[in-house]
């Protein structure tokens, strides 16, 4: 059976074409994939196996590809290892440039800058990500780390190796922050409680506890705005 091609598509429907005649931002989600995903299989053209991956998506859209992995991709039809490489690269991409690009030395003002900083990239794992930032003493960031990575709703935090980097960088200060993958992020009795010992061990060793950050999916809360501690002590 005959199949039509890309190029035998009327103009108006080939993606390359209607991208360079009114701009990328034309182009609907099934032509910019078709476009990321670039040839077809003998049976199917690239836009149509953009379009089983976009069902694949579900109701997230293309966000939902930012919670995929390799292996996940490839079980859709026509997606193949290479396929799979460019999709995952692609939303690493689109996560930096999202979130912009980070430089030692930025200090922040407020928790609403840290959440729009850090919420681009964050919020996409599906695993909870604990980021420790490490401050000087006029609060601008002298270090940055992924502390750790934990499952689907729980990260290890551990009081030595956050003020061991903080001495190793000698900070004066620091700040937690981490996600929820269930894109609330009202905080668990175990995110307070832990919380609750860093900060009293912060006291002892003369390193504050700022803020600990909890990222959902369009919202944050801020333990220490929000007064579920008293940082201060």
């Amino acid at each position: 059976m005959y199949k039509t091609t890309m190029k035998e598509l009327p103009v108006s429907e080939q993606p390359y074409e209607k991208c360079e005649a009114n701009g990328a931002e034309s182009l609907s989600d099934r032509e910019l994939l078709a476009v990321l995903i670039r040839t077809g299989t003998k049976t199917e053209r690239a836009d149509e196996i953009a379009l089983r991956l976009l069902a694949a998506c579900g109701k997230d859209g293309l966000q939902a590809l930012f919670r995929m992995n390799a292996k996940e991709l490839m079980k859709i039809g026509g997606i193949g290892r290479v396929k799979a490489v460019q999709i995952q690269c692609v939303c690493e991409f689109a996560k930096r440039a999202a979130s912009g690009k980070r430089l030692l030395g930025t200090k922040f003002l407020s928790p609403d800058e840290i959440a729009a900083y850090y919420g681009a990239n964050l919020k996409y794992h599906n695993k909870e990500v604990l980021v420790l930032l490490v401050l000087d003493a006029k609060n601008r960031i002298i270090a940055e780390e992924v502390l750790s990575v934990g499952t689907i709703n729980t990260s290890i935090a551990d009081p030595r190796e956050i003020f061991l980097t903080a001495f190793r960088n000698q900070g004066v200060s620091v700040i937690l922050l981490h996600n929820h993958p269930s894109g609330d992020p009202q905080p668990s009795r175990e995110d307070i409680q832990t919380t609750l010992r860093i900060c009293e061990a912060g006291k002892l060793v003369g390193i504050f506890l700022q803020d600990h950050i909890i990222l959902g999916q369009d919202s944050y809360i801020s333990l220490r705005a929000d007064g579920y501690l008293n940082f201060a002590g």
